[in-house]
């Protein structure tokens, strides 16, 4: 695939369980393909210089707080899961883009040297160190439990909605019926403006069957996909 938006780089210190939390069942992202998806989307968007972005299947949260942390025009976060657990552990994730929530972590990291002396825990404080360095600005978000596959309490319209659906063998499907990739898509049209771009990872074998939504681009990666959509007027 060709990367148009974001370039190779060293993105160490936004590895999950250095300082953004991982946890049993959290699913990583590969951090470069998540900012060329994302700055993708903000192309369909010309003369918006801030956005808004929704996450229906956050799971921990690890790609939004890594684009909070890359993307300084990203103005508020959203996300929701089936899963209050989830939901909590993206929470934790969500707080390091505010600067209270990133002394919350240097402290926890300070106490954790202190303890175990573990080169681990002090290579964590000097990214968490340039973490905040580079955070320009609190990035306020909204968390709550929610099944995308049924109605969506969201509040106003989001401009960029970017998930990575279940697929594989860590996530799965908790509900949604006989196709519950189809019902997302519906569901997420319901609280869509036109201009609202829409992006999916998937699985190859996925494939969205609707025609609410108009497919703008496909990209194939390895064992999964990504497809970029406007709402159909």
């Amino acid at each position: 695939m060709e990367y148009k938006y974001c370039e190779n780089g060293n993105f160490e210190d936004l590895s999950s369980g250095r300082v953004i939390y991982g946890g049993s069942g959290v699913p990583n992202f590969p951090v470069r393909l998540g900012n060329e998806i994302y700055r993708r989307c903000t192309g369909y968007l010309p003369g918006k210089a801030h956005f808004t972005i929704y996450d229906p299947c956050c799971g921990g949260g690890y790609l939004l707080t890594v684009l909070g942390f890359c993307n300084h025009n990203i103005a508020k976060i959203t996300a929701s899961d089936i899963s209050g657990e989830m939901v909590a552990a993206a929470a934790k994730n969500l707080a390091l883009l505010t600067r209270k929530g990133l002394e919350r972590r240097r402290q926890e990291l300070d106490a954790l040297l202190r303890q175990y002396q573990k080169p681990s825990h002090r290579e964590a404080l000097c990214s968490l160190e340039r973490l905040q360095t580079s955070l320009r600005h609190d990035i306020p978000s909204t968390l709550f439990a929610t099944d995308c596959t049924k109605a969506i309490p969201f509040e106003g319209t989001p401009d960029i909605i970017m998930t990575d659906v279940p697929y594989g063998s860590l996530t799965t499907w908790e509900d949604g019926g006989e196709n519950p990739l189809l019902a997302m898509y519906l569901r997420l049209s319901e609280i869509a403006r036109p201009d609202t771009v829409l992006a999916v990872i998937m699985d190859k074998g996925q494939k969205y069957r609707g025609d609410v939504w108009v497919r703008l681009e496909k990209q194939v990666i390895g064992k999964r996909k990504f497809e970029i959509y406007r709402r159909r007027i």
